[in-house]
């Protein structure tokens, strides 16, 4: 017998801490673990989700995957804005090699070539919302929410801009995307967000019924559907490249450090700031202003022109 490309080894060999990771009954079952920050993901848990799903997609055993959250609160909610706000905004350029890691593992998502059903156990927010519009079925408890945040933390959900207008249609899409505001199940059943909506009671049993029909397919017959499915995820999401790009760039602006560095701190955002400096001609894609200024003291050439005085002598600006 041929010996695989990749050797699958039982769940609990892996040792994760972000994420759990079981393999039972032909289905496998990845849970965003981080409860107490509402199980949004951290740079670990992209990376072991990662490993996660590479092992599910060569295990023979595994028919169907599963990905929910922990608890009752939150499906995911998205990457970490404190870790953003630590590392990313410092040094933006770190955020393109984050956002490698990110494609990675979500792109392993949509083509691991088994079904995947969303358990949407609570709030699915801005990442997590993305994560779950990743896979192919989704089934959400009546108490759980469905939002996009970027425009209110100083990001752009890059992957909702491209996936979600396919699920609920392009006008529908710009709500979600550039008002901010959370949807209920109900609603998202509606729109064709979501598939089912179930008492979080029988969420547990509405998910093992889907995956006892999806694993009692042919294999080949299923991974070539999904392929065949997947043609217009792959061409809408060569944008999220570019998307990439500009959230690097943008990282380090009024608006990213504004929207996270309140979010971190737990106090209302200022957007109004931030746009009543730019009617009035000042420069918001730089923090302290564009670097044109210079010491007459020391010589010292490209300061902030906010700077008061010279980084370098201490020197009083003109």
């Amino acid at each position: 017998m041929r010996e695989p490309l990749i050797q699958p080894k039982p769940a609990e060999e892996y040792g994760f801490k972000d994420i759990i990771y079981t393999k039972k009954d032909w289905v496998a079952t990845i849970t965003w673990n981080r409860p107490e920050v509402y199980n949004s993901y951290s740079t670990l848990a992209l990376k072991e989700i990662r490993i996660a799903l590479e092992d599910a997609a060569c295990d023979d055993s595994v028919a169907v995957l599963v990905l929910t959250g922990a608890g009752d609160k939150a499906f995911c909610t998205g990457g970490d804005v404190e870790e953003y706000q630590k590392y990313y905004t410092r040094t933006p350029r770190d955020f393109l090699k984050w956002g490698k890691l990110w494609d990675d593992a979500y792109k392993s998502l949509i083509h691991l070539g088994k079904p995947t059903i969303a358990r949407i156990n609570g709030m699915a927010v801005g990442g997590g919302n993305e994560w779950h519009i990743a896979c192919d079925l989704s089934i959400a408890a009546e108490h759980a929410t469905f939002r996009q945040v970027g425009t209110r933390v100083g990001s752009v959900a890059v992957t909702a801009c491209t996936i979600l207008p396919m699920l609920i249609g392009d006008r529908r899409a710009r709500e979600v995307l550039l008002l901010c505001e959370p949807f209920d199940a109900k609603t998202a059943l509606e729109w064709g967000w979501i598939n089912k909506v179930v008492p979080y009671a029988e969420l547990d049993n509405a998910v093992a019924e889907m995956c006892e029909k999806l694993k009692n397919k042919f294999t080949d017959c299923t991974r070539a559907t999904l392929k065949h499915l997947n043609v217009w995820k792959d061409i809408a999401m060569q944008n999220i490249t570019h998307g990439m790009d500009w959230l690097t760039v943008h990282f380090n602006s009024m608006e990213a450090h504004e929207g996270m560095t309140s979010f971190v701190e737990k106090r209302p955002t200022d957007y109004m700031k931030i746009r009543k400096l730019a009617a009035s001609g000042g420069s918001v894609e730089f923090m302290w202003g564009p670097n044109i200024k210079e010491c007459q003291k020391c010589g010292t050439k490209y300061l902030p022109e906010g700077s008061e005085y010279c980084m370098k002598c201490g020197n009083k600006l003109e």
